[in-house]
């Protein structure tokens, strides 16, 4: 588990094929490779990524097909800056919210504001996944937590403070450039759990229809509106 506070931002040294759809990531740092060793969990841009190796400076993984179809990660190259964070120690300040790692989709900035001393992120999203987003409530954004502002008819907005612009890729970020997203862990298991008790079959999954599931009209209907 994370908790979407960076701690470095690191540098893509490789990106080698394994196959059409899979890849080996060789990333540069500094602070996460401190106490690292192979087989602890590393966040990329927010993915969670496997130690397999580790050289001078640098940390090796894999990245099977999945995690290339649902992440930007195959978008990289080399020199590319990347978010790092090490998986959370038992009894270590939580300082962001429950970050798992596993995205659940890219989503697109479509603008940057500067407002005051933040820096405003409009950023669209795929439809299924506005679903899970709040005014206020948590989003993992290349692995960074951060507190939504709005939703809007295309996705989110997030206000950023100079702090998380100066120690994040996000300072280097802007209009079509693409983020890792994963939504706020606890929304997806509370749908799960009311669509199962009222019966209802759960959106997602490989083909199925996903403006389907849990609606107003099934909460009233089940007495919960």
């Amino acid at each position: 588990m994370f908790t979407g506070i960076i701690e470095e931002v690191g540098r893509v040294r490789r990106l080698s094929p394994v196959g059409p759809t899979s890849m080996v990531l060789e990333v540069e740092a500094r602070s996460v490779l401190e106490d690292a060793r192979v087989g602890d969990s590393i966040a990329v841009n927010g993915v969670c990524l496997t130690v397999t190796a580790l050289g001078a400076g640098t940390f090796t993984a894999d990245v099977m097909p999945e995690t290339v179809k649902k992440t930007s990660l195959a978008r990289l190259k080399p020199g590319a800056l990347v978010n790092l964070e090490r998986a959370m120690a038992a009894g270590a300040r939580f300082g962001g919210h429950i970050v798992t790692g596993h995205v659940d989709g890219v989503g697109v900035i479509r603008s940057r504001t500067p407002r005051e001393n933040a820096v405003v992120f409009a950023i669209d999203v795929p439809d299924d996944l506005r679903r899970y987003l709040i005014p206020k409530g948590s989003v993992a954004v290349d692995g960074i937590s951060l507190t939504v502002v709005d939703v809007t008819e295309t996705g989110f907005t997030v206000s950023i403070i100079p702090h998380t612009l100066a120690n994040t890729v996000l300072r280097h970020l802007g209009p079509g450039d693409l983020v890792n997203i994963e939504c706020d862990v606890i929304a997806k298991y509370v749908e799960r759990f009311v669509q199962r008790a009222m019966g209802v079959a759960p959106a997602g999954g490989e083909g199925a229809d996903r403006s389907a599931g849990l609606t107003l009209a099934k909460l009233t209907e089940n007495g919960f509106a």
